[in-house]
């Protein structure tokens, strides 16, 4: 017994180390080296700082937020935090590091765009940083990072695209943002019916409501539901994954016209999980897994992956949730304040004020299950009040927080600008929350004024694992990422960057969109291949059955000319390219807009001085354009062409190689072996070896490659 005693001593302390902490997020007490902190990067879609209070802003009626609040009083709020302005080209930057101009990466990611303008599997992830320091990885929810099955054509790496990337599990969606809603309710009425996606009650809709009917669900389960247990019946069996039949009883079979295939915006969702070992899973609306409400799915399937995490495994979820991204729907009535916005009578379509206050509850409802999240992963616990107790100092992760742009046009709180909102490099496109909480931060509940990039994360990244990704991305490729820890650890830290950028274009695409009228922002854009997405964004769609012409109008310019015609005023056309460059105090726009007239791009600029007052900052409106006064005075003359200088460089700085699809600059043997696995893969259709963006990798692809085999394109230095 005394020979055995030292080791049941030590084993026993060994499994008192391993069970001394009750959850995923806290640190094991250890004498081994710190463990890495964990990192729980939350992105907030569609959201600018416009709409948070915390802020400073959130217009005359903001939405209530305890739970962001609680966080950013926790931690540290970036105040001056730049995105791209719509949400592929910032979601890469989160995970490359680089500017859209390095990636092709330049737009939101729709069924026509080619490979070419989708995450490429040869980019350096930070999944595959992370693992150098052990770390799992997961995506959960939304991070349209590359394309989806609306374009399996163009989709090379197809459902289990996450994993290629480096990510270990996924369990999202593809798609950009919710499916437009279902207006017939799960098939129980005509289209156009119901615009919120459920039966109202005959108090909200007198003429189309009903106080009571049968509820289905998937598996066939099927409950009466009334007035007298439910306010809404109809919606709350929506809100429990069913289709209510209005008027009803239950039937020993479902009826033939309710139809659980189509997706019905928050509401439901097809499902793809990709497991560690490259299994990839598909659950179709129908499957009772797929239906729920997102922001709720969402932080369930966080929450299940944080918590099989072993204590002494350092992990990264990154958690995608959809709101506020359109289409506008109301929330699970459980989610919202007691106090929030009425609840009924809305339409969920163009009428201005009820979409503030659809936003509103969208965003009450994401912040409760954010605090979910943190509570049932052990982050945080509420208070016998209810609110949130959040003690980021004791637990070994750091909660990151960032909106992906800006808000959506008709969404925008004053005093920001809703024609110049997501989809344009105004501040009021760009101009995004960023909060950081962990047990790093120095004197928690400060602003930091200093400029940030959404480029920036993935430095922070890398720098909360300790690794410096400067030394893990080749200086050649590019990496435009700053350090930000020492904002954090040191509250006096100088400002580290000197400029931001930001830039939005058009991807690589095996045609153009059909034109959609954006009334809001006056402007027509070329985006959106479907008209349901088109509309979904309060948009008039000018595609293939349309009121203007049965097969579509083939342009913008087609558009301006059919408003024309018939004496109606003309918008303004969606830029080819738009670029914005600032210091810390003028702001140089560029933007490069096709002319209908002449058919040329023609190249304006516009110059700002613009800050972070609050409750009024000076904002990039238009007919502020300083340019458009007589002269610059001497302070002016010195920082726009200082900009400019700065634009040029850094735009003109990418390596363009030929032949070199994998992105080392080097094109050789191996650039032939990938080109051979995408020639046959897909069906030979679009990837990165499509050099001449035709939309299929064939033999023209190869002879560019063996054109310029052997060719070096990393400067000297590298």
């Amino acid at each position: 017994m005394n020979k055995t005693l030292p080791a049941l001593l030590a084993a026993a302390a060994a499994a008192l180390t391993l069970t001394s902490c009750s959850d995923s997020g806290n640190n094991v007490a250890s004498n081994d080296p710190p463990q890495p902190p964990n990192i729980l990067f939350v992105v907030l879609d569609d959201l600018g700082v416009d709409q948070l209070p915390v802020f400073g802003y959130g217009g005359a009626t903001p939405a209530q937020t305890p739970n962001l609040n609680a966080i950013a009083h926790a931690g540290v709020r970036f105040r001056n935090a730049w995105s791209m302005p719509t949400c592929t080209p910032t979601r890469a930057t989160f995970f490359q590091g680089r500017y859209p101009f390095r990636t092709d990466v330049k737009n939101a990611v729709v069924a026509l765009d080619l490979a070419n303008s989708q995450v490429s599997p040869y980019e350096i992830t930070t999944p595959k940083v992370l693992k150098q320091k052990g770390y799992v990885n997961a995506i959960i929810g939304k991070m349209h990072l590359s394309g989806s099955d609306l374009n399996p054509a163009n989709n090379p790496l197809g459902d289990g695209v996450m994993h290629e990337l480096g990510w270990d599990y996924f369990e999202g969606y593809l798609d950009g943002g919710p499916y437009p809603i279902d207006t017939t309710a799960g098939g129980v009425a005509p289209a156009g019916t119901y615009g919120c996606g459920f039966v109202p009650n005959t108090t909200d809709d007198p003429a189309n409501g009903k106080d009571g009917g049968a509820c289905y669900q998937a598996t066939g389960v099927c409950t009466e539901i009334s007035t007298a247990t439910a306010a809404t019946p109809g919606r709350t069996c929506l809100e429990g994954g069913g289709i209510f039949d209005p008027g009803q009883s239950c039937k020993a079979a479902k009826p033939a016209y309710i139809d659980f295939t189509v997706q019905n915006g928050y509401y439901t969702s097809a499902l793809i999980i990709n497991q560690p070992n490259g299994k990839v899973e598909v659950y179709p609306p129908s499957d009772q897994r797929s239906r729920g409400y997102r922001s709720t799915t969402e932080t369930d399937a966080a929450v299940r992956w944080i918590k099989q995490q072993a204590p002494t495994q350092p992990w990264m979820a990154s958690v995608g949730y959809s709101a506020i991204h359109t289409p506008l729907q109301p929330p699970p009535v459980s989610l919202l304040p007691a106090k929030s916005f009425p609840t009924g009578s809305f339409t969920c379509g163009a009428d201005l004020p009820q979409q503030r206050i659809l936003t509103n509850q969208m965003l009450e409802a994401m912040d409760k299950e954010i605090g979910r999240l943190l509570v049932e992963t052990g982050l945080a616990q509420y208070k016998n009040d209810g609110t949130l107790d959040y003690r980021p100092e004791s637990t070994n992760t750091t909660v990151i927080i960032m909106g992906d742009n800006g808000t959506y046009a008709p969404s925008v709180k004053l005093p920001f600008d809703f024609t110049r909102a997501k989809g344009f490099p105004y501040q009021t496109g760009v101009w995004v929350p960023l909060i950081v909480a962990g047990p790093m931060v120095k004197q928690p509940d400060r602003d930091v004024p200093h400029m940030v990039s959404s480029t920036d994360m993935f430095s922070l990244f890398g720098e909360l694992a300790g690794i410096d990704v400067s030394q893990v991305v080749p200086a050649a490729r590019g990496l435009d990422a700053k350090p930000v820890l020492p904002y954090l650890t040191d509250p006096g830290h100088a400002s580290i960057r000197s400029t931001n950028y930001t830039e939005m274009g058009t991807n690589i695409s095996a045609t153009a969109a059909p034109p959609c009228v954006i009334p809001a922002s006056n402007v027509c854009v070329q985006v959106f291949p479907q008209q349901g997405v088109c509309e979904d964004q309060g948009g008039t769609w000018y595609g293939p059955g349309s009121a203007a012409a049965p097969a579509g109008l083939a342009s913008c310019c087609a558009v301006n000319d059919y408003l024309a015609s018939k004496g109606q005023a003309t918008v303004d056309i969606l830029p080819d390219s738009q670029k914005a460059i600032r210091n810390d105090l003028f702001k140089l726009v560029r933007i490069e807009r096709l002319n209908c007239g002449s058919g040329n791009i023609e190249p304006t600029e516009e110059f700002y001085q613009v800050d972070q007052a609050t409750p009024l900052p000076m904002l990039d409106r238009a007919g502020l354009n300083l340019l458009d006064q007589p002269a610059l005075t001497a302070e002016q003359q010195q920082n726009y062409t200082a900009l400019q200088t700065e634009l040029q460089k850094l735009t003109s700085s990418r390596i363009v190689c030929p032949g070199d699809g994998n992105l080392d600059l080097v094109v050789d043997s191996t650039d032939i072996e990938n080109w051979k696995r995408f020639n046959t893969s897909n069906g030979g259709k679009s990837s990165w070896y499509d050099f001449n963006h035709d939309g299929v990798t064939d033999a023209a692809d190869l002879a560019v490659i063996q054109q310029n085999l052997g060719k070096d394109c990393r400067p000297p230095s590298t």
